[in-house]
């Protein structure tokens, strides 16, 4: 392995930064040195992070990158002293300013976390308090730390959320978590973690679940902080296009080691470790569009140490004898004009008043093809998909599955529908029951629709994880265990369970690493070419659009504003709202075939 070229191979490493020259551009405010995070488990002793090495300056940003399970996560964790259960910090250094921090108490930590160091979280459904308007979530920061009086604390509140992007500030902070956007509730977290104006700001994956456009408002703000207060963000992330467009210096993490580090542009431009390269190559673009070639189907894959070559079992059961037939003529799915409403809290005479989710929307899909339905938060994708699916009401209009009407079916009609069209969730930290095990998770469809005896299921849950490359054991391991990818691979397996017709994907690779993404895009296209499958995918990542579609259809304020063939829209879009969403996509990848012709801002 070629040596990292590590941003802590400059002279700043020779001694502790002076805090005053931390007002320079390039000056570490931030230094780690050899640190090693374990975690103890039921089986022993797990090594997550191992002798990293890191700087971070004021004023810039730092990217840390790698796949699920290297380590980036309990780096960040390690730097704001909030590791998990069973996680230490076993050797090595972590100083800001000058400072140490390992080896601190938890009352020295709560005086460090905010004041001096803030964290974006990755998932603000998870991470803000359900039950807690935003703007007193925000005010007890300023509380917390003595920056506010009682009184004071709810105007500053006010003033944080509006410094954040949020529009109404003086509405949004009386209202509750689930009444916000995705992209609204970032900006709740953003202005937590900038309350107290840290020095260093540590960014845990802060757009992974966010569109595009909402997601360039977010660094945008994200970077007008780092710049015009002279912060230090460390940004974890597994997106390479964001790290080209917004860091000036990126680690690279495999297996709880760094393997290569240094100026953004030269290791993404010229990576020296394999592993940095195979990262790059799996980097999704816009200009890989339709005409494709498929790929190669995951049961001819090279066997694992153990096994016979040869095509994998099917991931399910068996189609059916009705399904086995010839299909009758026309779509498998046809959509005319579904429409829903929702109430919604107003004030003063607006007291009472709806707003349209879905407005008159109509498509077609076809059998082994893949409809990309792209927009942002709040544009009504996920609620079409709930309403095709039979999970939402319609106010009006049909969904035709093989030309029959199932808008309305209700019990076991509704449950045989439920076997040919299946969901995979965006949210895997909510999708899937913590208590359960992943076996017991992926046995519940297969024992709710009869499917097979108790050895039969076993065999297939098996079969379901090996096509989404979990390791065998992990049928024994709880939910709670796995990582953000981890769960979202066996979300996946889930939904193939019963050998679906159609897969509503929403969002299934949002929470991915590229490698892992680049994986499940490959697993699903090998099903879909074995088993003749169509796909709805629902996605805020176009690149990711672009890679898997025959068709895409935008969606903006309820309706599809526009639809076409796949290379038609990416390449001519007719309407300013898909110009505006390409022009968003980080890393300018609509213009560049590799990933090695980034462009520099």
């Amino acid at each position: 392995m070629n040596a990292p070229r590590t941003p802590t191979d400059s002279p700043h490493r020779e001694s502790p930064p002076d805090p005053a020259a931390t007002k320079t551009a390039d000056a570490p405010l931030l230094v780690v040195e050899g640190l090693r995070v374990a975690y103890g488990t039921g089986a022993g002793r797990r090594v997550a992070v191992d002798g990293l090495h890191l700087t971070a300056a004021a004023g810039q940003i730092t990217a840390v990158v790698g796949e699920s399970g290297s380590g980036k996560s309990s780096t960040a964790h390690a730097l704001v002293g909030l590791l998990p259960a069973g996680g230490t910090v076993e050797a090595g250094s972590i100083r800001l300013r000058g400072e140490e921090l390992t080896g601190l108490g938890e009352r020295a930590w709560r005086d460090v976390r905010g004041r001096h160091v803030g964290l974006v979280p990755q998932d603000p459904g998870v991470s803000l308090d359900p039950v807690k308007p935003v703007g007193r979530q925000v005010a007890e920061v300023l509380l917390v730390h003595g920056l506010a009086t009682r009184r004071e604390a709810g105007g500053r509140a006010v003033d944080l959320l509006a410094g954040a992007g949020l529009p109404d500030p003086a509405l949004r902070a009386r209202q509750y978590p689930h009444e916000l956007s995705g992209g609204m509730r970032q900006r709740v977290l953003i202005a937590m973690a900038t309350a107290a104006r840290p020095r260093l700001l540590v960014a845990d994956e802060p757009t992974s679940a966010l569109d595009v456009t909402v997601q360039r408002q977010i660094l945008d703000h994200l970077q007008e902080v780092v710049t015009t207060t002279g912060t230090a963000m460390l940004l974890v992330t597994h997106d390479l296009a964001v790290v080209a467009d917004r860091a000036q210096h990126v680690v690279v993490m495999s297996r709880a080691r760094v393997v290569e580090a240094g100026p953004t542009e030269q290791v993404l431009t010229d990576p020296r470790d394999p592993y940095t390269r195979r990262l790059l190559a799996d980097v999704p673009t816009v200009a890989a569009r339709p005409g494709r070639p498929r790929p190669p189907d995951p049961g001819a894959r090279e066997p694992r140490t153990g096994e016979s070559p040869g095509p994998a079992a099917s991931s399910g059961p068996a189609r059916n004898s009705v399904q086995a037939q010839d299909p009758p003529p026309g779509p498998l799915l046809r959509v005319t004009g579904l429409t829903r409403s929702f109430p919604v809290r107003g004030t003063g005479l607006a007291r009472r008043r709806t707003r349209t989710a879905v407005d008159g929307v109509s498509l077609d899909l076809a059998r082994g093809e893949t409809l990309g339905l792209v927009g942002e938060s709040g544009s009504g994708k996920s609620t079409t998909a709930r309403m095709i699916l039979g999970l939402e009401s319609a106010d009006s209009g049909s969904v035709l599955l093989d030309g029959r009407d199932v808008t309305g079916l209700r019990g076991a009609a509704r449950r045989a529908v439920h076997r040919r069209m299946q969901l995979v969730y965006q949210n895997p930290y909510a999708s899937l029951n913590p208590r359960f095990t992943v076996g017991e998770i992926l046995t519940e469809p297969l024992r709710n629709h009869g499917v097979g005896d108790r050895t039969e299921r076993a065999a297939t849950v098996r079969r379901l994880l090996d096509d989404v490359a979990l390791a065998p054991g992990t049928e024994d391991r709880k939910a709670a265990e796995l990582s953000g990818g981890q769960r979202q691979r066996v979300a996946i397996a889930r939904a193939l369970a019963l050998g679906p017709e159609l897969l509503v994907c929403d969002e299934p690779v949002s929470a991915l690493d590229v490698t892992v993404q680049a994986r499940i895009l490959e697993l699903l296209a090998g099903l879909q070419e074995r088993h003749g499958l169509s796909y709805l995918f629902i996605s805020h990542d176009l690149a990711v659009v672009a890679q898997v579609s025959d068709r895409i259809a935008v969606m903006r304020h309820g309706r599809i504003v526009e639809s076409g063939p796949a290379e038609q829209v990416l390449r001519a879009p007719t309407h300013p709202y898909t110009e505006e969403l390409l022009a968003a996509v980080p890393g300018d990848r609509r213009t560049h075939g590799t990933t090695e012709d980034l462009t520099w801002s």
